[in-house]
């Protein structure tokens, strides 16, 4: 017989707008079997009643809608960025704050793996890099050569769509001044103008190195290591589900996650979106592909997503973006999926009964996003589709009525709020745009199903800092970027739990303290509702349940 434990806690918020707040919260086979107080969930018969939490608060386990499991796996590379970081083993690496700096910290690495022997064709590959912090300089082949004028060096940076390689790279992929690809930066007077000067920008471009280098870490780094290491990152968050939202669903990559996730130390479900843009598969078949993957799904593991992708970063200035185009005057950015293409693969997918989610960043990508699902939908409508345009921080008023009218989700990227809002503000969209950055409350007046996230490793995985996000919109320069796009504490963390299960449909499962859905609980130290607003970010996370299994946040 199913044994039934009552867990007793100081508040749990439930998220279930019909009961918002309990004490006791009852669990059987790993679902949730009643929520109240003891007198009434002791009408279901007998139980143990666990006390550890009763000094803590219970929230339904937050969900990541828009990251990657590189988040764990990154952390094989050396670590480039501004801004300070936290490993999944809880110690905080150091931001590096000058491009200086940065130089002498690859001159560093170098030297290690000189004096460790390792071959001196071996790359050097590092991440998290941004050149927006530093004044508007960007990294080329002079700063990486010298660091090493031999040795490969490629360097991602924060954003997924750029990386820097020096001039051993560029001979190795064989780019030089005659190669045509959209997205290989060049030299735009002096002596080596037309020259590739060592940036390289989207997929196209990048993939130039890849193909050489492979994905070794920088783009979806799929290995159990990584894997674990998410799962402790995600623990130490609150994070019981997340995504993978770029994946090529290779049968490596599927064995990965079914053997990490099928062994119990890996506390998280994973919902991973195969990768539907440049190149990966015909639509066809790989609409087959998916629809033939869902046969393999297990509690913790989720096929079904799909992720197409229109432009690039505002901050790497590869976005699409309307007139009047970027604040500081650099050209548009790229469509890493025409338009056109999009339109015709998205209603494969659309019609295959699939649930797409769509990266667009500039306001000119998300306008095409709607207008081509417009015409899909008038063309094949479906019900409760909930397609998601994910990151879309220029939407605007206007788009996210019509988003409303053909049921469309967002999903928005909040955190550039905090760690990009000062350079919108100054440099990519200026201050009228920027005050509308990520519009979190336009998005909940028009009926939009709002959920944010962190597209961690691009920011760090953590929840309730996206929630801050939303509440504060707060720069690292005091400025308040939009006073009235700002949601309450309530509104944020229903973003985090039962408005992210929604762009995922699962719902039915998961988001909501309630009877009969699965038993997944962030586990906090303090309470989010009475902390306050500017300290919603330092709510302290004791751990989490999955399925009824207790994981405490504990680091090595």
């Amino acid at each position: 017989m199913s044994t039934t434990t009552i867990y007793v806690a100081r508040e749990i918020i439930t998220m279930n707008p019909m009961q918002g707040t309990a004490t006791h919260v009852a669990v059987r086979d790993g679902r949730i079997l009643g929520v109240g107080d003891l007198d009434e969930l002791a009408q279901w018969g007998a139980y143990t009643l666990d006390t550890r939490f009763a000094d803590c608060t219970l929230m339904p386990g937050l969900i990541e809608g828009h990251c990657h499991l590189k988040e764990g796996g990154m952390w094989d590379l050396e670590y480039l960025g501004w801004f300070d970081r936290l490993n999944p083993w809880g110690q905080t690496v150091k931001g590096l704050r000058s491009m200086e700096t940065v130089v002498q910290r690859l001159i560093e690495i170098d030297r290690k793996m000189q004096q460790s022997g390792e071959p001196a064709d071996k790359p050097l590959l590092a991440w998290g890099f941004d050149p927006i912090y530093f004044g508007g300089e960007r990294m080329t082949v002079d700063h990486l050569d010298r660091a090493s004028s031999t040795r490969p060096i490629v360097i991602a940076h924060a954003n997924g769509h750029l990386m820097n390689v020096n001039s051993t790279m560029l001979r190795i992929a064989e780019i030089d001044e005659d190669i045509e690809v959209e997205g290989v930066v060049k030299f735009k007077d002096g002596p080596r103008k037309g020259h590739p000067n060592g940036e390289l920008q989207e997929p196209a471009a990048m993939h130039l190195v890849l193909r050489h280098v492979g994905t070794a870490g920088l783009m979806s780094p799929m290995n159990e290591t990584g894997m674990m290491n998410f799962a402790r990152l995600a623990k130490m968050q609150g994070v019981t589900t997340a995504t993978d939202l770029v994946n090529t669903l290779s049968e490596a990559d599927c064995a990965v996650l079914e053997s990490a996730l099928a062994q119990d130390e890996c506390c998280v479900r994973i919902l991973p979106a195969f990768k539907a843009f440049h190149g990966t598969h015909g639509a066809t078949q790989g609409a087959e592909h998916v629809n033939a993957m869902k046969k393999r799904n297990t509690d913790k593991l989720r096929y079904g997503l799909v992720k197409m992708m229109l432009d690039g970063s505002i901050q790497g200035f590869s976005a699409r973006m309307r007139w009047p185009g970027h604040f500081n005057g650099e050209p548009n950015g790229i469509w890493v999926t025409a338009p056109s293409q999009y339109e015709a693969d998205f209603e494969i997918y659309h019609r295959a009964g699939l649930h797409i989610h769509t990266h667009t960043n500039g306001d000119e990508a998300s306008l095409a996003a709607i207008d081509a699902l417009e015409r899909v939908l008038a063309r094949a409508p479906r019900t409760d589709h909930r397609h998601t345009l994910q990151h879309a921080q220029m939407v605007d008023v206007p788009m996210f009525r019509r988003m409303a009218s053909l049921g469309l989700c967002v999903n928005l990227f909040a955190n550039h709020l905090w760690y990009w809002g000062d350079q919108h503000y100054e440099m990519t969209m200026g201050p009228d745009r920027a005050h509308r950055l990520d519009a979190c409350a336009s998005a909940l007046a028009a009926g939009v199903p709002l959920a944010i996230h962190s597209d961690a490793p691009v920011t760090p995985l953590g929840p309730l800092f996206t929630a801050w996000c939303a509440v504060n919109r707060i720069t690292p320069k005091g400025r308040v970027l939009g006073e009235k796009e700002r949601i309450t504490v309530p509104q944020a963390l229903h973003a985090i739990t039962l408005g992210a299960a929604w762009t995922l449909k699962m719902d039915h499962e998961i988001g909501s303290i309630e009877v009969g859905k699965r038993a997944d609980f962030c586990v906090l130290l303090d309470n989010p509702l009475t902390l306050g607003a500017e300290k919603l970010k330092d709510a302290r996370v004791w751990g989490t349940v999955l399925g009824g299994q207790i994981f405490p946040a504990q680091v090595a």
